[in-house]
């Protein structure tokens, strides 16, 4: 089995403690997201490769040593401000931080996540051009692999088009991307790619791939996984046990928080000896092992 922590809130950034104290009891619960109190429960001996998904990495720098698992970060570096990213830590300190962590678990297990990128005024293309090869520089000797995408239609994001104040992404700003990125990259010897993307840039320099593919998978953990069944992007199925609705970054574009009210109320429901990130489990609920 493949942990996903997490695609649906940043539990490396604000629940560190809470995922620490499960690795250490051996078991997750995890309620499914569309049938409240059915849980999954997840014991780490079935776990054969966590997968870190975060937009601040510091919080778990010291506690890598204690996981005897294979660990693959992808880590979310945008160059956006707090207008769009209210509640993301330094990004200085998180260039540090991805350093740090490449000099533990290997320059082949950080991902870079360069991710969305929209377009605006403030935010237009020379901009993301500076900031980009700013990025690159810094983690040069550190990171290898970054892989880009594209804002999406989100619920969150008609919510907040006012303040992303988007401008819509021409045929000539993906080749203006495209280029520009692929040889800033190269430079730094890096690889830029995007998964799953409805407008290719390979024709423009980016690599191939997709975020965990079943050969990576392979090469992390010995074993062959299957790909995703429930999605078409081509990587491996993996396991979330986030919850939606959690993530305190708050970030204008993000698919996992659609109501903001909602965040602030699952927070307070946050227990760091519960076996569920959010909330206690209940009288009601269907408690069953999952292996896969």
């Amino acid at each position: 089995m493949i942990l996903n922590v997490s695609g649906r809130t940043d539990i490396v950034a604000f629940y560190t403690p809470w995922f620490m104290n499960r690795y250490y009891d051996g078991y997750v619960d995890v309620r499914n997201p569309f049938n409240y109190n059915f849980v999954s429960r997840i014991y780490f001996d079935d776990v054969d490769l966590i997968v870190f998904c975060t937009k601040n990495p510091l919080p778990i720098i010291d506690y890598l040593d204690k996981i005897d698992k294979p660990i693959l970060f992808h880590i979310t570096l945008t160059p956006y401000k707090d207008d769009i990213e209210p509640n993301v830590y330094r990004k200085d300190k998180i260039i540090e931080g991805i350093k740090k962590i490449s000099s533990i678990i290997g320059i082949d297990n950080v991902y870079v996540r360069y991710d969305p990128i929209f377009l605006s005024d403030k935010y237009n293309f020379d901009y993301h051009k500076r900031a980009f090869a700013r990025m690159c520089f810094l983690l040069s000797f550190y990171v290898k692999n970054i892989i880009f995408s594209f804002i999406d239609d989100y619920k969150n994001v008609r919510r907040n088009r006012y303040i992303l104040n988007m401008k819509p992404i021409k045929e000539s700003d993906f080749k203006e991307i495209g280029m520009a990125f692929s040889l800033i990259a190269l430079k730094y010897g890096m690889t830029v790619q995007s998964c799953f993307e409805d407008e290719s840039l390979v024709k423009y320099g980016f690599k191939s791939d997709v975020c965990l593919s079943v050969e990576l998978a392979f090469k992390l953990t010995g074993k062959v996984f299957k790909k995703w069944k429930a999605r078409k992007c081509g990587c491996v199925e993996m396991v979330d046990i986030g919850v939606y609705n959690s993530c305190m970054n708050l970030c204008k574009y993000c698919y996992a928080n659609y109501d903001e009210n909602k965040v602030f109320s699952n927070v307070k429901m946050h227990d760091v000896n519960s076996s569920l990130l959010i909330g206690h489990l209940e009288e009601n609920d269907i408690i069953k092992i999952r292996k896969g």
